[in-house]
């Protein structure tokens, strides 16, 4: 008897609308995530804080952990401080660093975890994927996706702007990652998922072509909604392939050269996924993408975040070295420094007209 499906690995609740946090409490327990109110939240310190004096009446059986940062050793002690209760499930309420600690605690404890995001900034809400510093720089730990995921359109028009144009740009270079992946499909025969490829594709696609702005209530649903759909696609795809190749490659290199100077992660990713598309000759695409981020306030030049030409050289050169085993454009090509240099010059030309 042949397989005629498969089951997803998906968030039993995604709620994303305005004023969704009023109704935590009985949305946890309508859907019997924790009908007693017996949860752990971890928060941070700062909008944490003030979130905790808004929700703790209606979750009075909650209990608060407030984390330090985003590394692995505070997701270890957020795990050991969550040990002595007996919870239903554990609850991420707050940016990145905070749901991925969150993460990662709730997979060391065996609790289903539910990511509550208050910024937009990349598409980790909901992967099955724990980024935290370590002492060797950065790593990436699987954990189980989460078991619902609560978007607050009026907290995310809250936080700073600069999160919303970081998950933009993190959203768009699916685009990239995925040709990336196509790419490594017919030069080394990998497999390639096509479901996973399509839902991440089209995420960064509908953001990609969507007319609002980072104020526009349908825009921010749209683009909470591809944040949410690629991290699904991971976990359909096993792995981060569908909403990382070159794009990430490149962010990467910038994050381990250039520690103390390196900007947002969608910032690096919508710069790194404009450069690649540019390397793969996809004119069409890549002036797209470039007036894209420009409109949203994204930058398309390493100059604009900070970087000399150079030294984004350097980190493209460097990039293939982030994430060995996998094929992208710039593994395809294998440019010398000074092919990069010359392949940005005409890039720079390009996105200067």
């Amino acid at each position: 008897m042949p397989v005629l499906t498969r089951l997803i690995p998906s968030p039993v609740v995604v709620d994303i609308n305005a004023g969704a946090l009023d109704d935590l409490a009985g949305l946890l327990a309508d859907q019997r995530i924790s009908a007693s109110g017996k949860l752990a939240i971890a928060i941070s310190g700062g909008s944490g804080a003030r979130l905790r004096e808004r929700l703790s009446p209606a979750l009075p059986g909650a209990e608060w952990y407030e984390v330090g940062g985003g590394t692995l050793d505070d997701a270890i002690k957020l795990a050991d401080a969550m040990k002595k209760g007996h919870y239903d499930a554990v609850v991420g309420l707050g940016g990145g660093k905070i749901i991925d600690c969150a993460k990662f605690a709730a997979a060391r404890i065996g609790l289903p975890l539910v990511a509550v995001a208050t910024n937009l900034s990349h598409d980790g809400l909901c992967s099955p994927v724990a980024t935290l510093d370590n002492d060797a720089g950065r790593g990436s730990y699987g954990v189980p996706n989460p078991i619902a995921v609560v978007i607050d359109l009026d907290i995310i028009r809250e936080a700073p702007v600069r999160f919303v144009r970081s998950g933009i740009g993190d959203a768009i270079s699916n685009i990239s990652a995925v040709a990336d992946w196509e790419l490594s499909h017919r030069e080394t025969g990998e497999d390639i998922d096509g479901l996973a490829a399509a839902m991440a594709r089209q995420a960064g696609e509908a953001v990609l072509r969507h007319p609002g702005g980072v104020g526009d209530d349908n825009f921010l649903q749209v683009l909470a909604e591809g944040l949410v759909l690629t991290g699904i696609s991971m976990s359909v795809a096993g792995d981060s392939r569908p909403a990382s190749g070159a794009c990430h490659e490149i962010n990467h290199a910038l994050d381990i050269l250039y520690p103390k100077r390196a900007a947002s992660h969608g910032e690096q990713c919508g710069l790194g996924a404009a450069f690649a598309t540019h390397l793969r000759g996809d004119k069409e695409t890549r002036d797209l993408m470039v007036e894209v981020l420009r409109r949203h306030g994204l930058p398309v030049t390493p100059g604009e975040i900070g970087f000399t030409d150079e030294e984004f050289v350097e980190a493209v050169a460097y990039a293939p070295k982030t994430r060995p085993g996998r094929y992208t454009i710039l593994e395809h090509l294998d440019l010398s420094a000074d092919q990069i240099r010359d392949a940005y010059a005409d890039y720079a030309e390009a996105v200067s007209s």
